[in-house]
């Protein structure tokens, strides 16, 4: 048997809240991300690496909706992973309530049981949960990879400066 990477792909967010036409927190970038991702996650799969989606799953009462309008809904519609990245048997599907995927969830406990050295990180949104979500596993001493087609931001400029920040600041391997 071949051994298991030790990479783990993390997908954030790619939920119908954030990528259908019409959702709360639509972001149009992420229609051209989606077929980008689902090559990572071919790719991760192949070599035998930790796929690992992070989801936002609010309650109906989050604070955040004082600020950002009412999105996933933990057991709406809203809250699915989009069709075109499904997750299968074996990924690794976490819930989360706030901006980083690390913050108040298992995916660093999850990172740890696979084994992660290096973590690949896609989705959106690119200024906001991508961006901590780079900053908390490097602080956590992961080697992280951030690929640019395979992440979407709400303001193509922010996330530019987004992307910038993670390599020159938080010396991410941005690709």
């Amino acid at each position: 048997m071949r051994k298991r990477s030790d990479e783990t792909l993390i997908i954030i967010d790619m939920l119908e809240d954030f990528c259908a036409e019409g959702g709360p927190l639509y972001v149009p970038a992420t229609r051209e991300a989606i077929p980008n991702i689902a090559r990572e996650v071919a790719r991760a799969r192949k070599e035998r690496a930790t796929v690992i989606y992070v989801c936002d799953a609010h309650a109906v009462d989050d604070p955040e909706f004082a600020y950002w309008p009412a999105h996933a809904i933990k057991g709406t519609e809203g809250a699915r992973v989009v069709e075109e990245l499904t997750p299968l048997p074996g990924d690794i599907v976490i819930e989360k309530t706030t901006l980083s995927s690390f913050m108040k969830t298992r995916l660093d406990a999850a990172l740890k049981k696979a084994k992660a050295r290096r973590v690949t990180i896609t989705g959106c949104v690119t200024e906001i949960c991508v961006l901590f979500t780079v900053f908390d596993a490097m602080a956590r001493g992961y080697k992280v990879k951030v690929i640019k087609d395979c992440v979407a931001g709400l303001d193509p400029k922010m996330g530019d400066c987004a992307l910038a920040e993670m390599e020159t600041a938080l010396k991410a391997e941005v690709v």
